[in-house]
């Protein structure tokens, strides 16, 4: 049989669909640039090498390709900001928004919570049931949310704590800044202790003295030194040429340690891991509370019975009123739970005709005198004397709680219980905030020795420019050392390099080595460990 060779069509044909597939495999795609590399991230065909071959029955080479296919990238991983958290301290972080701060008297506040986890779990049960009212305010005005956590700063979230320069409440209100902020401040309530009207007027005074200096480190100095000194404060450093930042302020001990002691929270609540270490309880991020006005006055154990709830308790969440009545114009609040229940029950009252209160006002006259007043309206003396405060003289236009008509002289005289006994607001050692009145024949140097610190930190606190101690000056020195406190009760220790950073928590006692990275400037001298490196700004 005759043997046919290739003709010269059909090697053509052969040459051109090799040449076909071949540019098919080697043509960049839409998502490769001109030099054939893909773009980044997304799934490309790269070429591997380049080989030849020869078309079946003819003497033609051709370059074919040989083509690696690479896996596709994973999907990135998105996060679901519009779905509500379910805990108020996640809310909290993901609205802390001030610069973070890190020096020495940070890590030594910090270790001085940490070291006090029983505080930490007071001040956080105390707060529950205000805690996400404030957080909804500040997230309404936009707010930082590390401003949640200053009343534990300011009270330790105590709504009744009272300090010596009497400033009262969660937020701490001097009696004139209150005024100023419209807290009504009378014989039957004092608004500064009202966890709503004074958390409206906080975040007032705040907002003003942050636009007035926009800083929110300035701000928050103002509100514990006051908008005056913090702005002359400001203007001396200006006149020299200074940093007016913060930290480059000259200012009393107490506004020196103010901003350290909210960073030093921040950095805890910060850290969920910590939090749980600690066995901080969780905060649900849901309203604890609603308010509500009464229609006329109102006994306050009458309101706790229309909300089937201890009197106790009821006082606890009403604490602006110290008289046994609470008038129309100001709201009760009442257990978001208990919200329904007292309504029914308010409603049923008054379908039945039952008085809401057994308490009336009345105002002395020129002549009025207690033993005339008091029988006047079915009370003694003691009881009148005790339901009003009074403990000395009277003086006519003097308004005094007195029984109503209504009540038959059987107005209920038993004394209200009386909030529970709280420890003192913000409990730091005394001994973090001291000063020394300079004698006869002392000098920077000996009172630096004595106090175990050093010139340099002595003229840099007291603004002092020579080397000279004036006699009968007051000098403000640094906080003494925490070393020995902290070898006696310190079981928790944590440590930071960053703000912001997750925290190490050492659960065997604190060692001397520790201890000294939280040393405050007093003592840091002695100390080998070398200074936290600065956080890094937000």
């Amino acid at each position: 049989m005759t043997q046919h060779k290739p003709s010269f069509w059909a090697a053509a044909c052969a040459v051109l669909c090799s040449l076909v597939l071949s540019g098919c495999a080697s043509v960049p795609g839409p998502d490769a640039s001109a030099d054939g590399k893909s773009s980044p991230g997304l799934p490309t065909a790269n070429v591997a090498r380049q080989t030849t071959g020869t078309v079946p029955g003819s003497r033609i080479t051709l370059p074919l390709s040989s083509v690696e296919i690479t896996a596709p990238a994973q999907p990135v991983r998105t996060v679901d900001l519009i779905r509500e958290p379910d805990d108020v301290f996640q809310r909290l972080r993901n609205g802390f928004a001030m610069p973070d701060i890190n020096n020495d008297l940070v890590l030594y506040h910090q270790q001085w919570y940490m070291n006090r986890p029983d505080y930490l779990r007071r001040m956080v049960e105390r707060g529950a049931p205000f805690m996400h009212h404030i957080v909804e305010e500040l997230d309404k005005r936009g707010m930082p949310m590390e401003l949640a956590l200053l009343p534990m700063v300011e009270s330790a979230y105590n709504p009744t704590a009272l300090s010596r320069a009497k400033a009262s409440g969660l937020w701490q209100f001097i009696p004139a800044t209150g005024k100023r902020y419209n807290l009504d401040q009378n014989w039957g309530k004092d608004e500064r202790r009202d966890i709503v009207a004074s958390t409206s007027a906080a975040l007032d005074y705040l907002q003003t003295i942050y636009e007035m200096h926009g800083d929110w480190h300035l701000a928050l100095a103002s509100y514990n030194w006051g908008e005056g000194a913090v702005a002359r404060a400001v203007n001396k450093n200006k006149a020299q040429e200074l940093p007016t930042d913060y930290l480059s302020l000259s200012m009393p001990q107490e506004t020196r340690n103010y901003v350290p002691k909210l960073q030093a929270l921040k950095n805890i609540f910060s850290n969920p891991g910590v939090l749980s270490e600690l066995g901080i309880p969780r905060i649900p991020n849901r309203p604890y509370f609603a308010t509500v006005n009464a229609p006329t006055n109102i006994d306050i154990k009458v309101a706790a019975q229309l909300a089937e709830m201890p009197v106790q308790e009821f006082v606890a969440l009403n604490p602006a009123h110290h008289r046994p009545v609470i008038t129309p114009d100001s709201p009760m609040v009442i257990p978001a739970e208990k919200f329904d229940t007292f309504i029914n029950n308010l409603e049923a009252h008054e379908e039945d005709n039952k008085p809401l209160s057994s308490w009336q006002t009345y105002t002395l006259r020129p002549g009025d005198r207690l033993e005339s007043v008091a029988p006047r309206f079915g009370m003694t003396v003691a009881n009148l004397k005790a339901i009003n405060g009074i403990k000395g003289r009277i003086k006519p236009g003097l308004t005094l709680l007195v029984a109503n008509k209504e009540s038959n002289g059987k107005a209920d005289m038993t004394p209200l219980p009386g909030q529970p006994r709280l420890p003192d607001a913000d409990p730091t050692p005394a001994s973090t905030a001291r000063s020394h009145t300079v004698r006869r024949g002392e000098t920077l140097f000996s009172i630096a020795k004595r106090y175990g610190t050093t010139v340099a930190i002595l003229k840099k606190l007291n603004n002092l420019r020579h080397d000279k101690a004036t006699i009968g000056s007051n000098l403000d020195l640094p906080p003494a050392s925490p070393v020995l406190a902290s070898k006696a009760s310190g079981t928790v220790t944590v440590t930071a390099k960053k703000t912001g950073a997750s925290p190490r928590v050492a659960k065997k006692p604190a060692t001397p080595t520790a201890i000294k990275k939280a040393v405050p400037p007093a003592s840091r001298k002695q100390s080998t460990g070398k200074p936290p490196k600065p956080a890094n700004k937000r």
